[in-house]
């Protein structure tokens, strides 16, 4: 799940995307100041539109809007002041973390891309990764399934050349970050900071 609002850009709507999937039909169903966008053959509710949402809340973020369980409650009441009954399922764990690269082995199918086993705390992920720089035993940042990129870019599932990959390892020029080189290959950072834990976003 991610938030989205921007009154200068887009108006005073608060946008909710609940899945990064995309679907070639959808069809709306509007409840006073809510639409919901599904799916129109599953019917599963893919998105939610909230018009002229400074009624029920002030928002001062433009762009993505990060996710707290005050923000959620928030919503979550929007949609019950307009009579819709949806209950939000959110994973509040944080998107961009430190991941510590345990293992990796050449793609069978592809000679520029590695197979990574990356620990990030609580999992270990298989990602695919294009990067040049890439070794077993680096310090890196992880963008896990459900993040979304500065550029936009949603990250999600995916299968790269027949190989399930389930995150991706970042660069600085793919988080923004000031100054980024721009040689290609992913951010190493110090060996000190633990596997899991958030990586800051400005």
């Amino acid at each position: 799940m991610n938030i989205f609002y921007n009154e200068v850009g887009v108006g005073d709507v608060l946008l909710v995307q609940l899945t990064p999937e995309k679907t070639e039909k959808v069809i709306t169903e509007s409840k006073g100041d809510v639409t919901l966008v599904k799916d129109a053959q599953s019917n599963e509710v893919l998105a939610i539109n909230v018009f002229g949402y400074s009624k029920y809340d002030q928002i001062q973020t433009t762009g993505q809007v990060f996710l707290t369980e005050e923000l959620v409650a928030k919503v979550q009441h929007a949609l019950a002041e307009n009579g819709v009954s949806y209950t939000f399922e959110v994973d509040l764990s944080p998107k961009f973390v430190v991941g510590y690269v345990e293992s990796l082995e050449q793609h069978p199918n592809a000679d520029k891309l590695k197979v990574c086993q990356v620990n990030v705390g609580d999992t270990t992920l298989q990602i695919v990764c294009g990067a040049p720089n890439v070794e077993a035993g680096q310090k890196v940042v992880v963008a896990k399934v459900g993040a979304v990129m500065p550029s936009g870019m949603v990250i999600k599932d995916a299968e790269l050349r027949g190989i399930a990959s389930s995150g991706m390892l970042c660069s600085a020029k793919e988080l923004a970050l000031p100054n980024a080189p721009e040689v290609k290959g992913i951010l190493i950072l110090d060996e000190q900071q633990e596997a899991g834990s958030p990586f800051p976003q400005s």
